[in-house]
């Protein structure tokens, strides 16, 4: 099973092609964010993934065509561009949250929490002359 941060990493890796943007957008968004469960983010960026999708799916299709497909032709190229970055955002805060997580897992406890600090014995340090 794909991960949260993978589906953004490849929904960036897709925003930074050569095509058209709102080509791009369309990909990013069927290829990697569309199956993504909201429950995988982390609770702080649910309300922004929640924003980009609806900003993708908001607009009611024509024949022959998807909700995604009418939202982005909606879009000028400026909030094309927007939606886009908004994606890249939230990959970096994952990021940057998984290093955060990693970060405090990889703490190592040296001495019990329950020891009064009075406990600890300190060594005399004595000084020939």
């Amino acid at each position: 099973m794909i991960n949260a941060v993978e589906c953004f990493h490849y929904a960036t890796l897709e925003l930074v092609r050569s095509a058209p943007i709102k080509q791009r957008l369309v990909s990013a968004y069927r290829r990697h964010l569309a199956a993504l469960p909201e429950e995988q983010l982390p609770s702080e960026l649910r309300a922004s993934f929640g924003q980009i999708m609806r900003a993708l799916q908001g607009v009611q299709p024509m024949r022959g065509e998807d909700a995604v497909t009418a939202s982005v032709r909606k879009m000028s190229n400026q909030e094309a561009d927007e939606c886009a970055a908004q994606i890249v955002e939230m990959f970096g805060q994952m990021c940057r949250f998984n290093v955060a997580a990693v970060r405090s897992n990889s703490v190592v406890q040296l001495h019990s929490i329950d020891r009064v600090a009075d406990e600890y014995e300190t060594a005399a340090l004595l000084v020939n002359n």
